[in-house]
């Protein structure tokens, strides 16, 4: 098994890079190192590429491992890197493997797709791609399966370093960080508009999609969650929101397109979602466009002031 990760690291914002392609629908791995080197000296230090916001779905079992290596190759060795593993037992046994041979840290589990679930056939599925890859993991958990309750008997197991909760009842997290007795990272898995409330209920990081286009404002945030300086990071959540909603609308459809549009704003066009990912219209473009006006402004002046405290 490799070596152990230090689990403070966790305690941090977990970024998902969106992905670069070019104009023939393949990875555009170039701009891939640009955006993920721009992300890292803003001082993102945790990554999890290929996963949801990625497009995991629509990416082929050697392109999360490729985009597990180039991230590695852009972070060095400073940045923890979790790759996404999920769909097939074997598929998900051959992308870990893979992976950590990449660079990565560990491996997370997506939610699954399958439609019959139940608790033993996850616990099935876990431990037979854990005995195999014998590496730190993380669960994602967006719906009643895994239960919290497979989840707190799979944290007394020393390889499960986290958990990334993306079900929005408060008093069920709360219930559940609190019969933990091991050292699992319970992390926030619904953003910015959810994490200041899971934070105060005992979640240790969140993760962002939105950080992709301002990452000193979510970073902000977490600091001022983290030190208890709550109306601050309140401050910034509301400068984030309109992004976190826009992303939101007609059931989460946006969340791909509305971050790639406005990383294009940047002067990095990463091309559309892979179908069937949204595609925007132009006056979507345009409401997206005013949306982020302010943010940008907001995001360049933080890091004009951690340049000129630098100095």
């Amino acid at each position: 098994m490799p070596a152990a990760i230090d689990i403070n690291l966790l305690q941090n914002v977990h970024l998902v890079p969106l992905t670069a392609y070019n104009s023939e629908g393949t990875l555009n791995l170039e701009k891939q190192t640009e955006h993920i080197q721009h992300l890292v000296a803003a001082g993102i230090r945790v990554f999890l590429p290929a996963a949801g916001t990625s497009e995991f779905h629509s990416l082929s079992d050697d392109e999360i491992v490729q985009l597990v290596r180039v991230t590695r190759e852009a972070t060095g060795p400073e940045a923890t890197i979790f790759a996404p593993v999920g769909r097939q037992i074997g598929s998900a046994i051959k992308v870990g493997t893979e992976a950590m041979e990449a660079g990565a840290d560990g491996v997370m589990f997506m939610p699954f797709e399958h439609p019959y679930l139940s608790d033993q056939g996850a616990l099935s599925y876990y431990r037979d791609v854990m005995k195999e890859l014998r590496c730190p993991v993380m669960i994602y958990k967006k719906a009643e399966i895994p239960t919290d309750n497979l989840l707190l008997n799979l944290a007394r197991d020393p390889r499960m370093v986290g958990v990334k909760y993306a079900v929005n009842n408060m008093a069920q997290f709360r219930q559940t960080v609190l019969a933990d007795r091991t050292d699992t990272q319970w992390l926030c898995g619904s953003a910015e508009r959810f994490a200041p409330f899971f934070m105060l209920a005992g979640s240790t990081g969140y993760t962002t999609g939105a950080g992709n286009l301002c990452p000193r404002l979510t970073l902000a945030m977490f600091d001022a969650l983290s030190t208890g300086t709550y109306e601050e990071a309140m401050k910034l959540q509301e400068l984030i929101l309109p992004i976190e909603h826009y992303r939101a609308r007609e059931g989460d459809s946006f969340n791909i397109s509305m971050l790639k549009h406005g990383l294009k704003l940047t002067g990095l066009d990463f091309g559309p979602p892979r179908s069937p990912g949204r595609v925007l219209t132009s006056d979507e473009e345009q409401e997206i466009e005013a949306i982020l006006e302010p943010i940008f402004t907001a995001e360049k002046k933080l890091g004009e002031e951690t340049l000129i405290a630098g100095e």
